[in-house]
């Protein structure tokens, strides 16, 4: 490893290796879940033909909406780092932080294990989380037009295979590949429906993390794939609880304004990106995605502030995979971003 990282990634990959087993127990000192966000709305009475009429009681009245469900685990000790808040991308929950698919330890649990309080977030509109159903509603009682239907993105085995750098090409995996892709079958299964379609502009989730924060008097704000730059769109929106800013894989804006780049500035900003970006046939987007926060990370450092990328191929670690916390190296990796948080954010503390 010719970088320097290369010490401190030898190191996180020992320490690491030894955890992937536990030979102790988990021990926490509190657990549970709640909501964040949400709106309430008035449902608009149905007309009179409508599919159980006006006399339908689930037709009228007032209901929830775009609310982020979360989940978390406090160790003994987690109030000496700051909580890491952990957001999925497309078409997954945050079960992507959990378990691997190949059942091994995710970095949900090992954060936990290295003393760090997990809040694990499922997106508006997926799993868990509310979204507004009127839309549906009304085309299916005729008052607007099924046109207004809103796509609901459902991936592929196929597509999965391929964007998330499996392989080449369907059913083939790299030689390097540090994804267990004997167990892609089982990441399939956590694969669901988006519905972000559905969505108002600025996306509800983006506003719901800045105030998860918020209520936890700081918090790093972690995201991935497709909500990978949710973090930067939360702190822009509300950087009054952000920390500290993790993004995974993901195209990063580089026509931000001067006022936006000083916001992003203040905060530490860690930027990640695995192996093989442009070695998928027929899927050529990630090149573009790294170069993109390439721009991205010069123009927060350009505006005075502390923004890194650290790609891994580039640091000697080879064959990793989209789903970096799935990978068969994920507590290793899990290390390097520990480490950079001890380094950038925890020693304000």
């Amino acid at each position: 490893m010719k970088t320097r990282y290369g010490v401190l990634a030898f190191l996180a990959f020992a320490a690491a290796a030894q955890e992937s087993k536990p030979s102790k127990p988990l021990v926490i000192a509190e657990q549970g879940s709640f909501f964040v966000g949400g709106e309430t709305k008035a449902l608009p009475p149905p007309p009179a033909n409508a599919p159980g009429g006006r006399g339908n009681p689930f037709a009228s009245g007032d209901v929830t909406v775009n609310q982020m469900y979360v989940q978390y685990q406090i160790p003994v000790n987690g109030n000496r780092h700051t909580p890491v808040v952990m957001v999925h991308g497309c078409c997954l929950s945050s079960k992507t932080w959990e378990t691997t698919p190949d059942g091994r330890m995710g970095w949900n649990e090992y954060f936990v294990r290295k003393d760090r309080s997990v809040y694990l977030a499922d997106q508006v509109s997926r799993a868990r989380s509310g979204f507004d159903a009127t839309t549906i509603n009304a085309v299916k009682a005729g008052t607007v037009p099924p046109s207004q239907l809103p796509n609901v993105l459902m991936a592929s085995h196929q597509i999965a295979w391929s964007i998330f750098r499996f392989g080449p090409t369907y059913g083939k995996a790299f030689p390097d590949e540090q994804f267990p892709v004997d167990a892609a079958d089982e990441l399939y299964k956590q694969m669901i429906p988006d519905l972000n379609s559905l969505l108002p502009n600025p996306n509800p989730t983006w506003t719901n993390m800045a105030t998860l924060a918020v209520k936890l008097k700081g918090a790093i704000l972690m995201g991935h794939s497709e909500s990978g730059f949710f973090p930067e769109q939360s702190a822009l929106i509300n950087p009054a609880g952000v920390r500290g800013i993790i993004s995974i894989e993901m195209p990063c804006e580089t026509m931000l304004k001067k006022d936006q780049l000083a916001t992003l500035a203040k905060i530490p900003t860690l930027v990640m990106f695995g192996d093989h970006l442009g070695d998928v046939q027929g899927f050529n987007n990630w090149p573009m995605s790294f170069d993109s926060c390439q721009t991205f990370v010069k123009q927060v450092n350009d505006a005075g502030g502390n923004a890194e990328m650290m790609s891994l191929p580039k640091m000697g670690i080879k064959g990793n995979s989209h789903m970096l916390m799935q990978d068969k190296n994920n507590l290793q990796l899990a290390d390097l971003i520990i480490a950079w948080i001890d380094k950038n954010v925890d020693k304000k503390r």
